[in-house]
């Protein structure tokens, strides 16, 4: 079966270039690498390859692998990076990032508001590309006030929907740096590129990239649970 799913994910991969949303070599090597099978549950394994959206447990889901693609090809990780994740939900795009970020020296920073969320993405990353765990670093929090301990951080990405951008991301992003957030309202968002520009120092810009629906970002900074439920 493992032959199998190498297959799928070539085809899959073949699938994201065709449609322009693989556009860097990092992403493509990264795609190829990371067998997705491992972080969905093993019920739904034989869909892993579609592209749509699978469930993961606990209301959350991983997100399609286009959205990955996209979200990952407008973070713009060099392998240097030290990148922070909003949103570890089933680790597959933690493990993407590390796969880029392990070429350099880089680290990826996750938090997840959801413990066995969080204790499954490390399973899942252990099973499926054990020499990324040196790279990843997987938190349980509140992960709308970021992680100061180890700001500021060259690349964020969020992976579940904010009404608004929260602050304490815009203080913990490097000068330089970029940001990749859905922002927007329960059930309709916009994926927006955040920067900081190095000159004048600390200038935000946004830039919008593409409509997108995600589950809600839950936190002091974001959703309260009560509002969507």
């Amino acid at each position: 079966m493992s032959e199998e799913f190498y297959r799928q994910r070539v085809e899959l991969v073949k699938y994201l270039k065709m449609s322009g949303l693989i556009k860097s070599k990092a992403v493509e090597e990264a795609f190829l690498a990371i067998p997705r099978e491992y972080f969905v549950p093993e019920a739904l394994r034989e869909y892993a390859y579609n592209d749509h959206p699978l469930p993961i447990g606990h209301g959350q889901t991983i997100s399609a692998p286009h959205m990955v693609a996209i979200m990952t090809e407008e973070l713009q990780v060099e392998p240097h990076h030290k990148v922070l994740e909003i949103g570890t939900g089933s680790g597959y795009q933690a493990a993407i990032l590390a796969h880029i970020v392990s070429k350099g020296g880089g680290h990826v920073y996750t938090i997840e508001r959801i413990p066995e969320l969080a204790k499954n993405a490390l399973i899942n990353i252990s099973k499926a590309a054990p020499q990324l765990l040196e790279y990843v670093t997987i938190y349980v929090g509140d992960g709308t006030k970021g992680l100061l301990e180890f700001a500021p951080f060259d690349r964020i990405i969020v992976t579940a929907a904010a009404p608004k951008i929260p602050e304490p991301l815009i203080e913990q992003l490097a000068l330089g740096g970029l940001m990749v957030i859905p922002v927007g309202s329960r059930y309709e968002q916009v994926l927006q590129v955040v920067s900081k520009s190095t000159e004048p120092p600390g200038q935000i810009n946004i830039r919008y990239s593409i409509p997108c629906v995600f589950v809600p970002l839950v936190g002091e900074h974001g959703w309260k649970e009560l509002e969507y439920r």
